[in-house]
C-alpha cells in the first residue's frame, strides 16, 4: 500500500499525549505541511501559530475549557505539549476550506512523523475574544482573523484507538 494512503488510513485522534517536548525541527516538519495544504486560488491565506510556551498554553486550555462548558481543571488538549492554531482571514471565502485543508496536512503530518495529533475546536470562539485579538496585535498579525482550530500536537501515550468500520452507502457511482 501506497505510504500515504496508508498513513491516511492509519491516522487516529489521540487522546493522551506524553509530556514530553517534541523537538522543534519536527514541529517545524508539520508545520511545513501544513503551508503545503491545497488552497483557493493559490492565496495561501490561512496562517498557523505555533504554541509551545507553557503558560500560554494553560491559558489557551483554560479558555478552552471555559467556552467548550468544562469543568474546571479538564484539559481539552489530553496533555498535548503543542498546539498549532490555524486562523484564516474574516474576509476571505474560501477560509474555513483553506484551513480545513491545512489542519488535514498538519494531522496527517504529524501521524507520519510518529506523533500524535486531534482536532480541538473553538478556535473561532477563543479569536472572537480581545485577549485573543490582543495576542494577534502582540504577534504583529494585522487584519482580521478566524479561528479554524487547534492541532494538538505531541507524543501518544498508549495505542492509538482501532479505527471504526466504515459506515456503508457513502459512495454513489455517477458513469
Amino acid at each position: 500500500m501506497n505510504t500515504t494512503i496508508k498513513d491516511i488510513i492509519e491516522r487516529r485522534s489521540i487522546r493522551k499525549f506524553k509530556p514530553d517536548e517534541v523537538p522543534q525541527a519536527l514541529i517545524d516538519e508539520v508545520i511545513e505541511a501544513g503551508l503545503y495544504a491545497a488552497n483557493g486560488k493559490g492565496k495561501q491565506a490561512p496562517i498557523i501559530i505555533a504554541v509551545t510556551n507553557p503558560d500560554l498554553r494553560m491559558q489557551i486550555m483554560r479558555d478552552n475549557c471555559r467556552i467548550g462548558g468544562w469543568k474546571e481543571g479538564f484539559d481539552p488538549f489530553y496533555g498535548a505539549p503543542v498546539i498549532l492554531i490555524v486562523l484564516a482571514p474574516k474576509d476571505w471565502p474560501n477560509g474555513v476550506y483553506d484551513g480545513s485543508l491545512v489542519m488535514g496536512n498538519l494531522m496527517l503530518a504529524g501521524h507520519a512523523l510518529g506523533l500524535g495529533t486531534i482536532w480541538i475546536n473553538r478556535a473561532k470562539e477563543e479569536f472572537e475574544e480581545p485577549a485573543y485579538q490582543a495576542l494577534l496585535k502582540k504577534l504583529g498579525i494585522e487584519g482580521e482573523y478566524i479561528g479554524i482550530g487547534h492541532c494538538a500536537l505531541g507524543y501518544p501515550d498508549g495505542n492509538p484507538p482501532k479505527a471504526s468500520a466504515r459506515r456503508p452507502n457513502r459512495v454513489y457511482y455517477v458513469s
